[in-house]
C-alpha cells in the first residue's frame, strides 16, 4: 500500500469528528425536536460536514459509493487506501 500524507489523516480526523457531533445531535433532537439552537447547531455541522467531505474527496478520493461520492477520471473508487483500511 502507498505511503500517505500527513493532511490524509487530519482531513480525516475532522470528518469522524464532525460526524460524532452530528451523530450525538440526532440523538438529542429526536427527543427534543424543538430546540432551535441544537436544529441551529446541526445544520452548521451538517454544512461544516459537507465541505471537508469535498475537500477530502478533491485531495484523496472519494470517501462513499453508490452514488454518494463522485469519481475523477479515470475511474477512482479502487484506489487505496480507503478509510476503513487505515
Amino acid at each position: 500500500m502507498n505511503q500517505v500524507p500527513t493532511e490524509y489523516y487530519q482531513v480525516l480526523e475532522q470528518l469522524q469528528m464532525v460526524d460524532f457531533v452530528l451523530v450525538d445531535l440526532t440523538l438529542y433532537l429526536d427527543t427534543h425536536p424543538d430546540d432551535l439552537e441544537a436544529i441551529k447547531q446541526f445544520n452548521h455541522y451538517t454544512k461544516e460536514r459537507k465541505q471537508l467531505k469535498k475537500a477530502f474527496e478533491s485531495q484523496f478520493g472519494p470517501l462513499l459509493q453508490y452514488g454518494n461520492s463522485y469519481s475523477a477520471y479515470p475511474w477512482n473508487w479502487a484506489d487505496c487506501p480507503w478509510p476503513w483500511q487505515l
